[in-house]
């Protein structure tokens, strides 16, 4: 439950709107800039479900018509929670997200696990489909993706993120965002998509009122309940995360793509729970004494330090060497 108290709504709204007026044409300049396109069609038109327009709402258990795998486990049904997460096990109500790995048991997919509150704004939908049109257009997606998967997709759970709001929210920044499990009756796969992403954190996790940032930020990934089968997207917890819609494992910004039934990120390596692209080279550790190599899925390490020439950085989940900038006097 959270403590923080909440001004009325329509009251901050009114104490607050010089804020937005100043801040409407920069809200305005993101929101045309998002990848809404890369989402599966979603809404009443679709047959969608809604979950309750609550604070930390769910769902409830939803049955499954196909036994889907995840993690080598199977599961008949899943619970889709109002703070950006698909669950197995039981529901969600955490607004603010922990690191991954979770091993207590909660095995989940969030494509973005942050205090959503949709009594501010937005509405969030779910549907599971063999809708002939939908299938076809998840196929033709994976072929262009994993060319050598020969996918057809033969069923799917559509959960999409319809423009939310954030916990404590001054201003009008919402997210859209889109998890798909999906399946051939062999593999199972999982497609986060990501359309407008303006917002990082509520403010009972610490977030700013106004800008929807700073705090501890949103997660994205999957846990499997165990020390051993997570990952987590890059930028996850940290305020990258707020540039999600451009990044992308299989070279379609907006989009992720995972292999779930054993667990496979197509187009590079899982190294410590965070993702190398393929032939990229990284240093492992802050003071980069060890450079590594992701090739054909696999990680191979060597002793490498930087050149005395060079400095260490950070890059993405990893470091690199960079060479110093000289100084101009």
């Amino acid at each position: 439950m959270k403590v923080i108290l909440r001004i009325a709504p329509l009251l901050l709204l009114a104490l607050t709107s010089a804020y937005d007026q100043s801040s409407a044409q920069s809200d305005q300049q993101i929101a045309t800039e998002d990848n809404d396109d890369l989402l599966y069609p979603y809404g009443p038109a679709q047959g969608d479900k809604m979950t309750p327009v609550e604070d930390d709402g769910t769902s409830g258990e939803v049955p499954l018509s196909i036994t889907f795998k995840f993690f080598a486990k199977d599961y008949k049904s899943v619970f889709v929670n109002n703070n950006g997460v698909i669950s197995f096990n039981k529901a969600v109500s955490q607004y603010t997200p922990d690191a991954f790995p979770l091993t207590n048991g909660e095995t989940f997919v969030t494509p973005f696990w942050g205090d959503v509150d949709n009594d501010l704004g937005g509405l969030v939908y779910y549907r599971e489909t063999t809708e002939s049109g939908v299938l076809q257009q998840i196929t033709e997606d994976m072929g262009k993706h994993l060319p050598n998967k020969h996918y057809v997709a033969t069923w799917a759970f559509i959960a999409t993120w319809d423009k939310v709001a954030f916990y404590g929210a001054a201003s009008k920044k919402v997210n859209t965002f889109q998890a798909v499990l999906t399946s051939d009756g062999y593999h199972y796969f999982a497609i986060l998509n990501y359309g407008d992403i303006q917002w990082t954190t509520g403010t009972a996790s610490d977030g700013d009122a106004f800008t929807g940032l700073g705090g501890t930020p949103a997660q994205a990934g999957f846990n499997s309940g165990d020390d051993t089968h997570y990952f987590n997207i890059p930028g996850s917890r940290t305020d990258e995360v707020l540039k999600i819609k451009s990044t992308s494992n299989v070279n379609y910004p907006g989009r992720w793509v995972f292999e779930v039934d054993e667990f496979k990120v197509p187009g590079g390596c899982i190294f410590q729970a965070k993702f190398a692209k393929e032939g990229e080279a990284f240093w492992k550790e802050s003071i980069c004494v060890t450079k590594c190599i992701c090739q054909d899925g696999e990680v191979t390490c060597a002793d490498e330090g930087c050149p005395a020439t060079n400095t260490c950085e950070a890059s993405g989940s990893f470091f690199t060497c960079k060479i110093k900038e000289k100084v101009c006097r």
